[in-house]
């Protein structure tokens, strides 16, 4: 994690890897380990309502298997229907990332899901909590629905990143909010991290290709048939849509034109 030319700087850290990576709904423990390495990503985001409160007493817990020299942890407070309990799971979060060693660790990846069916992020309680905690020090990355005024109001506020979703959590719907995932990569003055929806690497490309600072995925590597051989296809996908977003595409045209036009060809 260097401070390069292209690094990803969220908060007060740089990271490598634009490609961050959850770790549930995997078959196997080592499935999910396996795939964290081949997608050399250096976020990993894990709910903290799926960890034990104590490390030091459970040998072989899945954190305790990570290698978290070369890996930030990004605690989660997935499951949390109120902002009351989103910051009672963002402390719990600090607490776990200092017992493997983080203890500058103050990241949290911000969700309020209020509404069980759709698993849509709450705004008002988002704000809510993110306000809060801003102010005790967190490092907060809120997921968000795809509104562009939610998202610089939480900028506003001090938040690190905003987390648009592509799509519903888990749905493998793919970019179906395009046109406001352009308007908030557009104003944001912040990172903007495509967060839930993706399915496929051509969707990972898209998404950096549009001009976000990274993607963050779950379910389209953990379920895939090969979660290994998937997390190394978004690795390299996220790579290949930030060098041509880098690149700069060609200006669409009317018209054909001829890759080698006569003028060129009288030349030679």
């Amino acid at each position: 994690m260097d401070n390069n030319l292209d690094s990803l700087k969220i908060g007060d850290k740089y990271f490598d890897s634009r490609l961050m990576l959850g770790t549930g709904k995997y078959k196997t423990r080592e499935a999910a380990i396996n795939s964290i390495t081949k997608s050399e990503c250096n976020i990993v985001t894990v709910a903290i309502r799926r960890l034990p409160t104590n490390l030091d007493n459970d040998s072989n817990s899945f954190l305790n298997s990570l290698d978290w020299n070369k890996l930030w942890l990004l605690p989660n407070t997935a499951g949390s229907q109120t902002a009351e309990e989103a910051i009672r799971m963002a402390f719990l979060g600090h607490e776990l990332a200092c017992q493997i060693g983080q203890e500058d660790n103050f990241f949290v990846k911000l969700e309020v899901i209020s509404d069980p069916k759709y698993l849509l992020p709450d705004p008002v309680g988002t704000l809510k909590a993110a306000e809060f905690l801003v102010k005790k020090g967190f490092t907060v990355l809120p997921y968000i629905n795809a509104d562009p005024m939610l998202a610089l109001h939480l900028e506003d506020l001090g938040c690190a990143t905003v987390m648009p979703l592509g799509s519903p959590i888990g749905s493998g719907q793919g970019l179906n909010n395009l046109s406001n995932i352009k308007i908030i990569i557009e104003n944001a003055s912040v990172p903007v991290i495509i967060d839930a929806g993706i399915g496929t690497p051509s969707e990972a490309a898209m998404a950096m290709e549009l001009g976000a600072d990274g993607v963050l995925m779950n379910t389209a590597v953990a379920q895939s048939r090969d979660p290994e051989k998937m997390a190394y296809a978004m690795n390299l996908a996220v790579k290949s849509g930030r060098l041509a977003y880098s690149a700069g595409r060609m200006d669409k045209k009317l018209y054909a034109s001829p890759s080698s036009p006569i003028s060129q060809i009288s030349k030679l």
